[in-house]
């Protein structure tokens, strides 16, 4: 654990219809519109099983975890919670309540909770992950495209350490289809859904300051192992941090 590590993981699931064994919004026979019109969506013929999600949301925070949003997601019947928190036990911790007290309320609706990371199989529907944003020091402070190229390119070699605590069955999401990259590669760019890691276009627009999304870790993936291999990844290169100097000055002035 390293506390100079924040972390936000965005978890995905399936709300999943125990009966027909397929997910809310599907009907008994056939499929419902191809995927597209559901993400972020509102309407009875969009949106399924809000009612969970919302009520997820009040008693997640009720009990003090830091849930960032929740949002419909590509598929019908498959949602995100978002949570941050600083440090790798901090995050584990709160996603694991957090699935905790879904499950408990699914349960009490008579609802699963589908955390399998390609419960559709190969038919034409996304995966869920936990996509992984973090940063440190190093990351927040940056000032420069080349500490994220340095600290993206110590991931490469070490891809199958990653892969290996990033969730069961992943190479049937990490396809390079469906806003993933395939397992077999690696790669990383600004705003690239299809990469690896991406760098968001927000980092880029504050000077190079900010943060990372892994975007390989699934929904089932464990978030303690998930945290605790990417510290490693980054804490193995060794990259200056930008200083400001206008607050040293302030500060041996104050």
């Amino acid at each position: 654990d390293d506390n100079d590590f924040w972390f936000g993981f965005e978890q995905e699931y399936f709300l999943w219809n125990p009966e027909t064994n397929k997910p809310l919004g599907f009907p008994v026979n056939g499929y419902p519109a191809p995927q597209g019109q559901y993400y972020c969506s509102v309407g009875a013929e969009n949106a399924f099983g809000r009612d969970i999600v919302e009520e997820h949301l009040d008693v997640c925070l009720d009990a003090g975890l830091n849930v960032e949003g929740i949002n419909a997601e590509v598929a019908a019947g498959q949602w995100e919670f978002q949570i941050f928190a600083k440090g790798a036990r901090e995050a584990g911790d709160q996603i694991w309540v957090a699935r905790y007290l879904l499950e408990r309320i699914g349960e009490k609706t008579g609802v699963s909770i589908n955390w399998h990371c390609k419960p559709l199989g190969t038919l034409d529907w996304n995966g869920s992950g936990m996509h992984a944003n973090f940063s440190n020091s190093a990351l927040r402070t940056a000032g420069k495209k080349e500490t994220y190229d340095k600290i993206c390119e110590a991931f490469r070699p070490v891809v199958a350490e990653h892969i290996e605590v990033y969730g069961a069955d992943n190479e049937l999401r990490l396809t390079g289809k469906h806003e993933t990259a395939s397992i077999y590669d690696f790669s990383y760019g600004v705003s690239d859904r299809g990469a690896s890691i991406r760098i968001p276009l927000a980092t880029v627009e504050r000077g190079w300051n900010g943060y990372l999304e892994d975007r390989r870790p699934n929904s089932a993936a464990d978030p303690y192992k998930v945290a605790a291999r990417i510290i490693k990844t980054v804490k193995s290169v060794a990259v200056e941090e930008s200083v400001d100097i206008s607050a040293l000055v302030e500060s041996e002035l104050a």
